[in-house]
């Protein structure tokens, strides 16, 4: 019996029951604030990620695309006063290479850019339904993320061929040949570039996504050279409010915030800085740059880049390799079906519930319902927060067992009698280890100040940060506070003998009277019972004193307590269960000595904090 009760002493056989209850009511938690969770482990890992990596239209944008800078004839144009037939061309091709449509009541069907193209035409009462009807689409190059172009051709009123590309400004300056100026076309020339290129810098530093187009005549086929260049337009689609602030907590928190866009640098740079993300140029990178770079040079590279500007989705991967090859944790957004290879390799994958594709989604770990950045932040905070209750749920129950290992590992080396019957252990494992334990891993304190401390390294052991210590401590205490009690009949005994209290004449007592033995493991079995649920309450905390933190936030905590206090009285009080548990009834007095012994894992607690306090103090001085 006494190699059984040390068996199940040994093993903390709640712990892997607990910390999946815990994963399961985190993501429960996480799809309260829009974060659907696919993968259990996922919540976790979300706590330790260190860079999040995301999409800059709609995640850290509003992707509500309004035009208000249009430029032609080596000139901008007033939107106020734009002619609409002077600039036909320029409002129809817009219009025209397009897949987006505004209804009669207003809604908007599309992409958000296409949309506000097709607004941009309506303004001047152009109607794009009315227009198509009379320039029938006959074919089509769809958008490329690689190419970064689109085309329509298109049959005019007097059976002319028109084709219409838009897209990148750069991209589409390699294949204008020609340039129509007030009308008339003629070979564009270095000039020309330079005022397009600068033109487009002006916009893209005032945070305005900017589109070219151009056109080619009488060819039937989606031909993307050779093409006259007409003009350009630039969009600004405002920063979200809340992002912000969310990156601020980010910093606060260790992580670092990434931009992935297929915007020029400078448009992305000119979002990047208005909310808080880079700086400086030096932080930002093109597509092609990330060609040209090994992986070894990227790795190097990544440590000081925020912003990757151009890029495709296959960059992604790249992007996501070179920050994990740095030790990193990442987490990369995406909603594309190209995306699906990012969200893959990335530790944790987040997909865009609105705008994202089944393939994004089934690829993606977490799936956000409202594609909003915030909710990454608020997904980071609960992961981070159910690790810390796992982590503490884990230590204490390490440490409660421990404790139940060293006290009969103890007696029985000494040559006592058990301390503990199984059943006393049976029911310690279950009352007051079991749900104590739950509550810690379901504690709200962890979220106080748990976004102020940097990211867990990766692999980082969950004793880290003195749990090996803590483990120890508090399991040696509680087996000191736990032999007291059952050593202070059997020393009172001796005493009132005449005899000195040594080992023997403490065995020989315990062994010749029943009775005390009895009173002596009932003294035993109610103390480590009450230190382990004073212990849980100590554990909730290790960082501040239990003075400085809510007890009344946690109710099931409040609830485990009492409920382990009223079982124990029970077992001492209530003859049929004195029976099983070979129990004594216990006087007011022998419960004052229970609960001074119980309270000492709280005192070293408070001893604990108060070290740790001035240690902190040392470190801040000396840095």
């Amino acid at each position: 019996m006494v190699a059984v009760s040390l068996a199940v002493a040994a093993i903390p056989e709640g712990i892997p029951t607990i910390v999946t209850i815990v994963l399961a009511l985190g993501m429960q938690r996480m799809a309260k604030i829009n974060a659907i969770v696919k993968s259990m482990p996922a919540v976790e890992t979300l706590g330790a990620v260190s860079y999040v990596c995301s999409d800059k239209t709609g995640t850290l944008t509003q992707n509500k695309m309004t035009v208000v800078k249009a430029f032609q004839d080596g000139k901008y144009i007033d939107l106020d006063t734009l002619d609409k037939t002077k600039y036909d061309t320029l409002l129809k091709g817009f219009m025209l290479c397009n897949d987006a449509s505004i209804a009669s009541d207003g809604t908007e069907v599309g992409d958000p850019t296409e949309t506000a193209l097709v607004a941009f035409a309506k303004r001047y009462g152009i109607e794009k339904s009315e227009t198509e009807k009379v320039m029938a689409r006959i074919n089509e190059k769809a958008f490329d993320s690689d190419r970064k172009l689109m085309t329509t051709v298109h049959v005019t009123p007097d059976k002319k061929i028109i084709s219409y590309t838009k897209g990148s400004t750069d991209e589409l300056l390699m294949r204008c040949t020609h340039i129509m100026i007030d009308g008339k076309v003629r070979e564009i020339g270095a000039g020309d570039i330079a005022l397009i290129n600068k033109t487009m810098s002006e916009m893209s530093n005032d945070a305005l996504r900017v589109l070219s187009l151009a056109i080619r005549e009488d060819n039937k086929e989606a031909v993307e050279q050779d093409l006259t260049y007409i003009g350009m337009i630039g969009m600004i689609d405002p920063e979200r409010p809340e992002v912000v602030e969310s990156i601020k907590t980010f910093k606060r928190a260790g992580i670092k915030t990434v931009m992935i866009t297929g915007d020029h640098k400078d448009t992305a740079l000119a979002i990047a800085k208005k909310l808080g993300i880079a700086e400086k140029p030096s932080e930002c990178i093109m597509g092609h740059e990330l060609d040209e770079l090994t992986d070894e040079q990227l790795k190097e590279k990544a440590r000081g880049l925020s912003i990757y500007a151009r890029v495709s989705p296959e960059h992604k991967v790249k992007i996501v390799k070179a920050i994990q090859a740095n030790g990193n944790i990442s987490s990369m957004t995406g909603d594309g079906v190209n995306d699906a290879p990012s969200l893959k390799a990335a530790d944790v994958g987040v997909a865009m519930g609105i705008t994202g594709t089944d393939v994004a989604k089934g690829a993606a770990d977490i799936i956000l319902q409202d594609d909003k950045f915030t909710t990454i932040e608020k997904a980071v905070k609960e992961g981070r927060n159910i690790y810390e209750n796992v982590k503490k749920s884990i230590l204490f129950a390490l440490s409660s067992n421990v404790s139940e290992i060293l006290v009969m590992f103890a007696a029985i080396t000494a040559g006592l009698a058990a301390p503990l019957t199984a059943v006393h252990i049976l029911w310690i494992n279950l009352l007051t280890d079991s749900l104590p334990c739950f509550a810690l891993g379901v504690d709200p304190n962890s979220s106080s100040d748990v976004m102020n401390k940097k990211p867990r390294k990766n692999g980082e052991s969950i004793f880290a940060g003195g749990g090996y210590a803590k483990v120890g401590v508090y399991s040696i205490v509680i087996t000191l506070v736990t032999l007291a009690a059952f050593l202070l009949f059997p020393i009172k005994a001796c005493i009132d003998a005449g005899q000195i209290p040594y080992l023997g004449n403490i065995i020989e007592r315990l062994s010749g009277s029943e009775a005390l033995l009895i009173r002596s493991q009932t003294m035993a079995f109610c103390t480590l019972a009450m230190a382990e649920l004073f212990h849980a309450i100590g554990m909730r905390d290790t960082e501040h004193s239990l003075f400085k933190f809510n007890h009344l936030d946690n109710k099931i905590m409040i609830l485990a307590f009492f409920f382990g206090l009223i079982g124990q009285v029970a077992v001492t009080e209530v003859p049929f269960l004195m029976d099983i548990f070979g129990t004594c009834r216990m006087t007011w007095k022998m419960w004052l000595f229970v609960f001074a012994m119980a309270i000492v894992p709280l005192i070293v607690h408070e001893i604990w904090v108060f070290f740790k306090m001035l240690g902190n103090k040392s470190s801040k001085k000396k840095a």
